[in-house]
């Protein structure tokens, strides 16, 4: 038997959830199960206590449960993240989304690959309620080039983590209510390098009546106001000259993509 735990896995997924969509977080767990020849996982699904029939459902998978602490996205991961037992690398799932065959094993063998990476990330199809691909998002290399000035082309379900770099960062902004992964990243920036790939590896759920123009709005205010903090100084009085631009190109792009899943 080698020194680590025969039963500590070497990647921890995260899927909080509000339980409110059951038939897709089943979805998602299954994806998990089908990377389980291939990796070493454990998951930890963060849920309100109150939803037995979905924790039930949810505990046929080889789950550990964790009570949603109720104050937002960021706190719900981050009461994930406390339960670690060892594992070397974190991604986050939503409860709509799901890894596609070999996603995790391709992240972790890139980590695995270069020990300055603290991020990998692939490419991930944007769908729709009936898995129809609406668009794949496979900007490699040019998303890690962006993220500090342009959009945020790194999707959540298909970057993993170093562990350690993400406790040494302090782990999400319990502050921040939608662009919290924006925010990890670019102080993961600061420690080390982003690996990559143009294979997918997950899809994310997309949902215009969860992601209305007007969440784009606050979404672009936030997410502004979260680069603009790790600008260097000098440069922050030239942020509104691509900072604006930058909003409405993601404005039209959500419009476009509402318009596919119509």
């Amino acid at each position: 038997m080698s020194a680590r735990m025969a039963d500590q896995a070497d990647i921890l997924v995260v899927l909080p959830t509000l339980g409110d969509r059951p038939e897709k977080l089943v979805r998602a767990l299954k994806s998990v199960d089908a990377q389980r020849p291939d990796v070493s996982v454990r998951v930890v699904v963060v849920i309100p206590e109150d939803k037995k029939d979905v924790i039930a459902q949810a505990k046929a998978h080889q789950v550990d449960i964790v009570a949603d602490p109720g104050t937002g996205m960021s706190a719900a991961i981050n009461a994930g993240l406390a339960t670690r037992r060892g594992e070397q690398f974190y991604i986050w799932l939503g409860d709509d989304d799901y890894y596609q065959p070999g996603g995790l094993a391709t992240l972790r063998d890139m980590l695995l690959a270069d020990d300055h990476a603290v991020v990998a990330y692939g490419a991930c199809d944007y769908v729709d309620d009936g898995g129809d691909v609406l668009w794949t998002s496979k900007a490699g290399r040019l998303a890690s080039v962006l993220i500090g000035k342009g959009p945020n082309l790194v999707p959540h379900p298909a970057a993993m983590m170093r562990l350690d770099a993400l406790e040494q960062v302090g782990g999400y902004d319990e502050t921040l209510s939608l662009v919290m992964d924006l925010d990890v990243l670019l102080k993961l920036k600061k420690r080390g390098r982003f690996a990559h790939t143009t294979q997918v590896v997950s899809a994310f759920g997309w949902h215009p009546d969860s992601l209305t123009v007007n969440d784009r709005k606050k979404s672009g205010r936030e997410a502004r106001m979260v680069k603009r903090r790790h600008l260097p100084a000098p440069l922050r009085i030239l942020e509104p000259l691509w900072e604006y631009p930058v909003g409405w190109a993601s404005l039209l792009a959500a419009h476009t993509l509402n318009r596919k899943r119509n």
